[in-house]
């Protein structure tokens, strides 16, 4: 194998999505080292996963784009362990002056003070209640939330305010969490969307090394669904020539599992993303890798990647027309293609604080 010059010589990271780690796009330098080169610690061979934690100033960041479904959002994290090699987050690990390669999977902040501020937030007398979104950026049930738990606390604050949640996530972790899922689903309040981006578990391992198989994330859907929280599969991301084939198998082994809706993606590389991409196709499908560029291409004007409104998601030209036609005709002989239903917003209601008193009459 190729030396990697943005890693240490002796350094070979397993069970990692990314295979370098080149500067972010806003460091005036980058390091590489030298064939051969062991680098400053050659006795750590191993790449561990290190934690830091950030203080929140605001944690409920709001957005106005035409193409989500929801204006708000929470991120409990910044970075994923599960390495997704084609996650659209990885360039917001640019902004902390980290890479967006393998520093987004090994160098996580966790935010331990989110419960707190989000609290706070909802108390505010100008909020105005609309659905909360976890998981848009980063998985909220990636493997260090097993250790922090801010995702959890982040439930029990909106449940206590009867606020309404919407999760997204590849992480079977999200089950631990049942107790108060189903609780909130049963007033309205809840609805899951779960990630299955293939069926073939070596693509998996590949793709996305350190997220639950495949396999595993059904069975999260079957127990979602059967401690009767809405779960939505998602088909996300299709990626042309190489998962786009199992569309269909997909949602059919999510309606299997309990799901009552679906959803679908294609594959987006923006920024950094692009090339690291590429440089993992290199490595995993080489045979593949021209037809699959190529493809993306298509659907975005000659580029790797478009951020057109409207198009980002989907793409356009014949290509993304035909992935529209197969998903919408299998969701709808799977019983898939009706909107999940919609989350409560009428039961919100700020509980005295902690401490306070009832009033006197």
């Amino acid at each position: 194998m190729n030396h990697e010059p943005t890693l240490p010589a002796d350094l070979r990271p397993r069970g990692r999505g990314a295979t370098s780690n080149a500067a972010g796009r806003f460091e005036a330098y980058d390091v590489e080292y030298a064939d051969g080169d062991p680098g400053p610690e050659a006795e750590n061979r191993v790449l561990r996963t290190l934690v830091s934690e950030e203080r929140a100033g605001r944690v409920i960041s709001y957005n106005r784009s035409p193409d989500l479904p929801f204006d708000r959002s929470i991120n409990p994290y910044r970075g994923c362990e599960h390495g997704c090699v084609y996650c659209f987050a990885r360039p917001t690990h640019a902004w902390l002056g980290l890479s967006p390669g393998l520093d987004f999977e090994t160098r996580l902040i966790a935010r331990p003070d989110a419960p707190d501020r989000l609290e706070a937030e909802l108390r505010a007398r100008g909020y105005s209640v609309a659905p909360i979104a976890i998981g848009t950026n980063t998985d909220p049930y990636q493997p260090v939330e097993r250790q922090y738990g801010i995702t959890r606390a982040c439930l029990e604050v909106l449940s206590r305010f009867n606020h309404p949640v919407a999760l997204v996530t590849k992480g079977a972790l999200i089950e631990r969490d049942l107790d108060l899922l189903a609780d909130m689903a049963a007033r309205g309040l809840a609805k899951v969307g779960v990630s299955v981006t293939t069926l073939d578990d070596t693509l998996a391992r590949r793709l996305e090394p350190r997220a639950p198989s495949p396999a595993r994330r059904l069975d999260t859907v079957r127990r979602l669904a059967g401690a009767g929280v809405p779960v939505r599969v998602m088909v996300s991301p299709v990626i042309p020539g190489l998962s786009d084939a199992e569309t269909e198998a997909i949602l059919e082994a999510g309606r299997d599992a309990g799901a009552t809706a679906a959803s679908w993606i294609m594959l987006r590389l923006p920024r950094e993303v692009s090339g690291l991409f590429r440089d993992w196709l290199a490595q995993h499908y080489p045979d593949r890798a021209g037809r699959v560029m190529n493809r993306l291409r298509e659907m975005h004007g000659g580029r790797d990647y478009s951020a057109d409104w409207h198009l980002r998601m989907r793409g356009q030209g014949v290509y993304a027309r035909m992935i529209a036609r197969r998903f919408d005709l299998a969701a709808r002989r799977l019983g898939l293609d009706a909107a999940q239903p919609g989350l409560r917003c009428d039961l919100f209601e700020v509980p005295l604080a902690r401490g306070a008193q009832l009033a006197l009459f």
